[in-house]
């Protein structure tokens, strides 16, 4: 059976992640970019001052709010509960084996495009986002496909089909992404640094899980903001420790990864590759397993926030794939190029150190051994088990919605149990097979959301305008488009009016 599900999976996987799929995924990402001239860039200060500079002056992005929506930093913390995690530790590391140190280069392009990617579904997110009968915002790709895509001339049955089409395949990839993968990687690390056997680790797992995710977002997001800030913190500091220690490997690796990202080498763990081929395609694939650029999926959470501007939330989609992989995943990066583990000519792995077997799940926690002793392989097992835990619950809400929109919010509660029972299985799995799993699922994911986000591109940028005629460019006199709903725009014009955002 496990062999059947492998050639499946193996044969769905060349078809959505095939080159059609990543020059989708980049041409996507450039063209918002150039549509709104630039934005992460040109306005870079503004954004900025807007996301993380807000968490500190500003008492509504913080605040726990009264309704059933969510405070903007919890739903950031959701988010990159959802995308800081394995993706930033095990991936990276993955990336390097297969793809050499010029897979890195590839996954920063990503993230740069993807930087506006992830801010225009976030902004169309707020636009077509609607309550449902329990007073909770919905929104997400499978929205703005339906309602914004369907609303066009001829088009309203292929927003339909799209919109369920995601729907499915959003539900399918909590499982696999939100899930096996993550559960995978915490039980891999626990046996490998302190010998729990698999099947413990998973049963603890899904007690803990599901003690939060039957909770509901409330209580998800609750302990996010608890867990997400202080892993990231400490995760940073302690790379940021090693990027200072080996500061002299500074040059030799960035040159690596340059030259790697366009010659025509041998790469992969002691395997011949296929060059820049092979780069590009693991840059780009393990940079969206990261951040989730493209996905559609983060947008779920981001719709639940209490901001009003559709832009204002854009602008924390930048910040969490600028925070997620332009600092994070690069930090990993170099702490795997800088240890003298990687042979930074050929892109060629070490097969052991000191006797140990390395591979994608222990690199990092072997390079922190290095530098901190036992406490460091212990530091990143745990690390790894807190940044996946927090990214199960935040893809438990991602699937809800895929289910709520699929079937109707009674039926919710069944898909959180269900989800919370495949913990164990995810623990107890092949590493490989859930991986490329995952893979498989996240191009799945990927393809009908782009769909949407292409189509209702200028509308992104009406929106983008808009919101710098205002905010921006001080004009008083243009009036601010907020949703797509009559009720919903009258309701939040008044209210920025009254200067709340």
């Amino acid at each position: 059976m496990i062999e059947l599900i492998t050639n499946i999976n193996s044969a769905v996987n060349n078809v959505v992640w095939g080159w059609p799929a990543l020059i989708l995924l980049a041409a996507v990402g450039i063209l918002m970019t150039f549509l709104t001239k630039f934005f992460q860039i040109t306005h870079i200060g503004h954004w900025m001052k807007m996301t993380i500079g807000a968490i500190f002056q500003d008492k509504e992005v913080v605040g726990h709010t009264k309704d059933k929506s969510i405070s903007q930093f919890q739903s950031l913390c959701t988010a990159l509960a959802a995308t800081v995690g394995t993706g930033n530790i095990v991936g990276v590391a993955g990336a390097i084996i297969v793809g050499g140190p010029g897979a890195v280069f590839w996954m920063w392009i990503i993230a740069f495009f993807g930087m506006m990617t992830n801010y225009s579904e976030n902004v169309l997110g707020i636009y077509y986002r609607r309550k449902n009968q329990n007073g909770e915002w919905s929104g997400g790709a499978m929205y703005y496909l339906r309602d914004g895509l369907g609303a066009k001339k001829h088009c309203k049955g292929l927003g339909s089909v799209l919109a369920v089409l995601f729907s499915i395949f959003c539900f399918l990839a909590s499982f696999g992404i939100g899930n096996m993968t993550q559960v995978n990687s915490i039980s891999g690390n626990m046996q490998s640094a302190f010998g729990v056997p698999t099947a413990v680790t998973g049963v603890v797992v899904l007690v803990l899980a599901g003690l939060v995710i039957v909770g509901g977002l409330k209580r998800i997001a609750s302990v996010t903001e608890k867990i997400v800030p202080f892993m990231v913190v400490l995760y940073i500091l302690g790379s940021v420790v090693i990027f200072c220690t080996n500061i002299s490997q500074f040059g030799a690796v960035f040159t690596a990864i340059f030259k790697g990202a366009f010659a025509m080498k041998a790469v992969g763990g002691g395997i011949v590759g296929s060059g820049i081929r092979l780069a590009i395609e693991q840059g780009m694939k393990r940079g969206v397993f990261s951040n989730e650029a493209g996905l559609g999926s983060s947008v779920m959470v981001h719709s639940n926030s209490n901001v009003r501007e559709p832009v204002r939330q854009g602008m924390w989609g930048i910040f969490e794939v600028f925070a997620d992989t332009i600092v994070v995943c690069t930090l990993t990066a170099f702490s795997i190029l800088s240890s003298g583990l990687v042979d930074l000519d050929t892109g060629v792995v070490l097969t052991e150190y000191e006797g140990v077997e390395l591979t994608k799940a222990n690199m990092v926690g072997t390079v922190f051994s290095m530098h901190f002793g036992q406490i460091g392989a212990a530091f990143v097992a745990i690390a790894i088990m807190l940044f996946a835990f927090s990214t199960v619950l935040g893809w438990s809400h991602y699937g809800t919605k895929a289910c709520e929109f699929l079937f109707g919010e009674k039926y919710t509660i069944v898909y959180r149990v269900v989800f919370v029972v495949a913990i164990f299985g995810g623990a107890v799995m092949s590493d490989n097979l859930a991986w490329d799993i995952a893979d498989t699922l996240n191009g799945m994911m990927m393809i009908p959301n782009l769909i949407g986000v292409l189509a209702l591109s200028p509308l992104v940028y009406k929106l983008t305008k808009n919101y710098v005629d205002r905010k921006i460019r001080g004009k008083e006199d243009v009036e601010p488009m907020l949703s797509n709903w009559e009720d919903i725009q009258e309701e939040a014009a008044e209210a920025v009016k009254q200067g709340a955002e």
